[in-house]
């Protein structure tokens, strides 16, 4: 049995040479397919959907509210397994990854919780109570915050990754006790919509508009962290000849 040639394996997009071009091509696809969910998912949202019997008109925040908090535990996850890969394998991309990730996470984060504050006033009578879902959701906007912080603060971009890529895996332990908190505590904060073990509490164009825009949030976070990261690529590789002939290259068509 042959081994496929290196050059046709996809381990050799791990090259920050390979993977800038790369990046470059596949963002603008993604941007175009979030921009379609994006419309297509406000529209079921906010335009099919029936009005809920009980939370009224108030409820379609969760539209945006649910996919934006899903994707702040997911993005994070997600940073934490590239800072993973960075710190066993030491490759330079992974670390590049993570902090790509990173503003990302921290806006779906901060959606999350202004977008909940505005559903909680009218249900709950209040922006904001210390719910243990609420507080947990706070807490891992503090961890993007300080992780990108760091990151920008250490001038070594080696120390840099390291130690931002030690509070991604540390804080990855507060993701499962935001999911789990509403099960865990007794909260104000009601209990998941969707579940894997049971069928879902909500309408069928309530739950394909809520999965329609999770898939924009998807495809938003892929095509802008592949914008973010080419930036990043060029300026920790600015000694290398590729660079340099790619910023030449930049220069010429300005």
């Amino acid at each position: 049995m042959t081994r496929p040639e290196r050059g046709k394996s996809l381990f050799r997009f791990a090259a920050p040479q390979l993977f800038y071009p790369l990046a470059g091509k596949l963002a603008p696809w993604f941007a175009a397919v979030a921009a379609i969910f994006t419309i297509a998912g406000l529209w079921l949202g906010f335009f099919v959907a029936p009005t809920d019997a009980q939370q009224g008109e108030v409820y379609r925040v969760i539209f945006i509210h649910v996919p934006a908090a899903w994707m702040s535990m997911f993005v994070y996850l997600i940073m934490a397994f590239w800072s993973a890969v960075g710190l066993v394998m030491n490759t330079r991309l992974s670390f590049l990854m993570a902090r790509a990730l990173a503003p990302t996470g921290a806006m779906f984060c901060i959606l999350a919780l202004v977008t909940g504050s505005l559903w909680g006033k009218p249900t709950w009578g209040a922006y904001w109570v210390w719910d243990a879902r609420l507080t947990s959701q706070l807490l891992l906007l503090f961890l993007y915050l300080g992780y990108i912080a760091l990151t920008q603060a250490i001038e070594d971009p080696r120390r840099a990754d390291r130690a931002g890529a030690i509070i991604a895996l540390v804080g990855a332990v507060n993701v499962p006790i935001i999911y789990f908190s509403v099960k865990w505590w007794n909260t104000l904060h009601q209990g998941a919509s969707v579940s894997l073990t049971k069928a879902p509490s909500m309408a069928a164009t309530m739950l394909a508009g809520m999965f329609v825009m999770a898939l924009a949030s998807w495809a938003y976070t892929i095509a802008i962290t592949l914008w973010r990261v080419r930036p990043l690529i060029l300026e920790r590789e600015r000694h290398t000849d590729w660079v340099g002939a790619e910023l030449n290259a930049l220069e010429g068509k300005v």
